[in-house]
């Protein structure tokens, strides 16, 4: 199994990025002994190019086989044991899992039709980088949960 997050843009040194780092590196330690690799992130930088090319970059980039979560405010919106038993499921099957998230303006059509299943962190739109945040924090929460851990309180 391969976790990977494909991203528009670079996340540059602030606090984002210590946030994405620290759940992320959790996320490794907790995951290990569940079966879960570490997340990979490749970041693609398109420069202000727009939605379109950014889907068409992203287009060439994507992993052929793997399930791709599209980051989307148009998807489902999970609990966390739910994104958690997915997430177990992937594993469980031993399926590689592609997370993506778009730029400023959000994902392409043509990319977003190519999604196995779409998430949203709600109705509201958050900023790219934040969700990135925000996915990071999800994916370390559900690894405590598989584990069995505290981390979750329902």
């Amino acid at each position: 199994m391969k976790l990977q997050l494909f991203a528009i843009g670079r996340l540059r040194r602030g606090p984002e990025k210590a946030l994405v780092d620290d759940y992320l590196d959790r996320f490794a330690k907790t995951g290990r002994g569940l079966g879960l690799p570490p997340v990979a992130i490749v970041e693609i930088d398109a420069k202000g190019a727009g939605m379109a090319a950014e889907g068409e970059l992203l287009a060439k980039a994507l992993p052929v086989g793997a399930v791709t979560v599209m980051l989307d405010e148009r998807g489902a919106q999970l609990s966390s044991p739910a994104f958690a038993a997915r997430l177990g499921g992937w594993r469980d099957r031993a399926e590689d899992v592609t997370f993506v998230i778009g730029g400023a303006d959000g994902l392409d059509p043509a990319i977003r039709d190519r999604a196995d299943l779409a998430i949203s962190f709600g109705t509201m739109v958050w900023p790219h980088m934040l969700v990135r945040v925000m996915l990071a924090e999800q994916l370390y929460r559900a690894a405590s949960i598989l584990a069995g851990g505290p981390y979750h309180r329902a």
